[in-house]
């Protein structure tokens, strides 16, 4: 259902039971699926392509344009996923060559103020609070909570179920199932609370936070925490999924409190 004062391209996919509110902009290269509500003045721009049943909120403005001089005008996209809520003002830019794309996955809510650079990947059940500001080429991976005023850098990658206290500056990469804050950011424990809330067991918890104690509170360059409990430790997808992380990191992981970096 389209107000009369609605400006959308006719060139636009637009699905069955989207409502668009007064003075929405929806440019041509759009597609939009079923049940999602378009709220008054968001732009919906060049290569954006929005799930089911998502909430766009006023003011906010998805795939515009990255602001990367590299940017040479290629043909990019903005994927959003089904079931997500982008609240007021929020800015989100379109990928560029390196990516192609910039994804937020299903069933997230991106917070008033927030803004995603150009070729984010943000996972599944995320939360970003207002205000918080992703540098181009983050990854954010699935159930992971920004508090707001986060800064993240860019290439920088958030584990999952990760919790960032509000105000951070993500200059290093945040392992999975962690509690980071402070300045410079840091390890403060594991997001115990929210993986009690999504399922996991006592004894699920209990493995994680010994990983952990092997990292961060034995004394132990991370190289030799991460051989010892490939040796010592039982194997479980979730050590498993924390030495992958690690391993991989191109910018290091936070350090420990009182720690200095590897």
């Amino acid at each position: 259902m389209y107000h009369p004062l609605t400006n959308v391209n006719p060139e636009a996919k637009i699905a069955e039971g989207v409502i668009i509110e007064p003075f929405a902009t929806i440019q041509k290269n759009v597609e939009i699926g079923e049940g999602t509500w378009i709220g008054p003045n968001a732009v919906i721009m060049e290569g954006a392509r929005i799930g089911k049943n998502c909430k766009i909120f006023p003011g906010a403005v998805i795939s515009a344009v990255p602001q990367d001089l590299k940017f040479v005008g290629e043909e990019t996209t903005t994927v959003i996923g089904d079931n997500t809520i982008i609240r007021e003002c929020v800015t989100i830019n379109r990928g560029t060559q390196a990516n192609w794309e910039t994804r937020v996955g299903n069933n997230c809510l991106i917070m008033s103020y927030v803004h995603l650079g150009h070729d984010c990947v943000i996972g599944n059940n995320c939360v970003i609070a207002g205000y918080s500001g992703l540098s181009g080429h983050v990854i954010v991976d699935d159930w992971a909570i920004l508090g707001g005023f986060c800064a993240v850098q860019q290439f920088m990658h958030i584990g999952s179920h990760t919790y960032i206290a509000g105000g951070a500056l993500v200059r290093k990469d945040i392992p999975p199932f962690t509690k980071a804050a402070r300045e410079p950011i840091s390890y403060v424990g594991i997001n115990s609370v929210g993986l009690q809330r999504r399922g996991f067991t006592n004894e699920q918890i209990s493995k994680i936070q010994e990983i952990y104690r092997y990292i961060y509170l034995k004394d132990l360059s991370v190289s030799n925490a991460l051989e010892l409990i490939e040796k010592e430790l039982p194997q479980t997808p979730e050590r498993d999924e924390i030495l992958s992380f690690i391993r991989n990191s191109k910018t290091g992981i936070m350090k420990g409190i009182g720690r200095e970096e590897d």
